[in-house]
């Protein structure tokens, strides 16, 4: 018999991380969701230092699309394969959707990416990962603070060329 208040109904994840960046954006809500779902978008969220290379651009963000993405380390490839879900598109008051780690290097990884108007031609981009690093705490101790670093390097870059390529498009 359990104690009184403790409940087995939910699985909590070992090591599981948040990791949150938000940014406002002087766009419409609608012209920073649909530059997300653009050809080329997800090419142009990677960072150029990183040695990422996109195998399969998915043909949409509609719920079962698929994104294959190559890391190249030293001489090792990996392949991250994440498929799409919770795809929702308010018009001018933005969107969501959700890619969710199907096989990669993370033990797991969701990420929410929401686009959602603030104001007349203003913007709040938000991007939240839940992630598990492989190995529990083991994992977390030993490479924890490095991935906390790349992620915070990687979606101050996304977030910047979000903004630049939104101002180049018009962003309105």
């Amino acid at each position: 018999m359990l104690p009184p208040g403790v409940c087995l109904c939910a699985r909590q994840e070992v090591g599981l991380q948040v990791y949150t960046k938000t940014s406002e954006i002087q766009a419409a809500a609608r012209a920073v969701f649909a530059w997300h779902q653009s050809p080329g978008a997800l090419t142009a969220l990677i960072p150029p230092w990183e040695r990422v290379t996109v195998e399969q651009a998915p043909a949409s963000l509609a719920d079962g699309q698929t994104a294959v993405l190559v890391m190249h380390l030293g001489p090792f490839k990996l392949r991250w394969v994440a498929r799409h879900s919770g795809f929702v598109d308010r018009g001018e008051d933005g969107g969501e959707f959700t890619d969710t780690q199907v096989a990669g290097p993370f033990a797991s990884w969701v990420h929410r990416h929401s686009v959602r108007a603030v104001g007349s031609g203003r913007c709040v981009l938000e991007d939240r990962i839940e992630y598990a690093l492989p190995m529990g705490w083991v994992g977390q101790f030993v490479a924890g603070w490095h991935v906390r670093r790349k992620l915070e390097r990687m979606f101050a870059y996304r977030h910047e060329a979000t903004k630049r390529a939104v101002r180049a498009g018009g962003g309105s």
